[in-house]
């Protein structure tokens, strides 16, 4: 756990290991959603639709800026012989590419915006069926 214990109105903490379960919980929320969307849990008309997907597509296009930009803190950084480089070196490395790296988690997040961006297909499409099915009714029925 990281404290500030620094000026500026009192303690800080950061429990890293929350942010970790935090960013996984995401994947699972994501599953939720599209399985919620999938079974006709619930439905966006176009314009909601559009307007989520455009924001997911951007995030998605900042992802990928970002996994192209970050592919060096992949590898091991060369940073001399001395026995602190040593230690160092593969520590930086760990700390972008092992389960709870930041390359991990961002691809993960990648995945995670995948599965938003078909939740939301498929709930427009779930939108675009009820309102046909209900157009139908409609036509069966006499005027008064």
């Amino acid at each position: 756990m990281y404290v500030d214990e620094g000026g500026g109105g009192g303690q800080r903490s950061v429990d890293w290991g929350d942010i970790g379960k935090g960013i996984g919980s995401i994947g699972a929320s994501m599953d939720a959603f599209a399985g919620a969307a999938a079974s006709g849990g619930f439905e966006v008309n176009e314009t909601g639709g559009q307007a989520l997907l455009n924001a997911i597509r951007g995030m998605k296009r900042w992802v990928d800026r970002q996994q192209m930009g970050l592919l060096d803190i992949a590898q091991r950084l060369p940073l001399g012989g001395s026995h602190a480089a040593q230690v160092i070196s593969p520590y930086v490395q760990q700390v972008a590419i092992d389960d709870q790296g930041f390359l991990t988690q961002l691809a993960q997040f990648s995945e995670s915006l995948e599965k938003a961006e078909k939740g939301i297909e498929t709930a427009m499409a779930n939108y675009r069926a009820t309102e046909e099915a209900k157009r139908s009714a409609f036509r069966g029925i006499e005027p008064v």
